[in-house]
């Protein structure tokens, strides 16, 4: 039984890295006074996106999703202004559009999101 429990407690670093390995990453963008850094951006399935308001003086802006993947819920942040974060994990692939409601026609992004390799 001894060699059992040694066997297991070998075995537990290995599987805590491969636990560890399909967590996401954080993407940053910045949100600036009309428009989004960058406009494109890809990432995997499991990824969180963090959007931050620029320290510098900036408008009020948030982040909506106008379009997403079938079955993903339409998500946007409250209006924020300098020095703010919203953060929103995205767990489906395929295309989303997002957009700042109060200045929809400049301020847009594509984010798309590929399965993990």
């Amino acid at each position: 039984m001894a060699l059992t429990g040694a066997a297991a407690v070998a075995a537990a670093p290995a599987l805590a890295v491969a636990a560890t390995s399909s967590v996401g990453k954080t993407r940053n963008v910045s949100v600036n006074d009309n428009y989004y850094g960058p406009s494109k951006l890809t990432v995997h399935v499991g990824d969180t996106v963090n959007w931050r308001w620029s320290e510098q003086e900036t408008d009020v802006h948030d982040v909506a999703l106008k379009t997403g993947p079938k079955g993903v819920k339409k998500f946007a942040s409250e209006p924020l202004a300098a020095g703010e974060t919203f953060k929103r994990k995205l767990t489906r692939a395929g295309t989303y559009k997002i957009i700042c409601t109060f200045h929809e026609e400049e301020m847009k992004m594509t984010i798309t999101v590929k399965k993990r390799p």
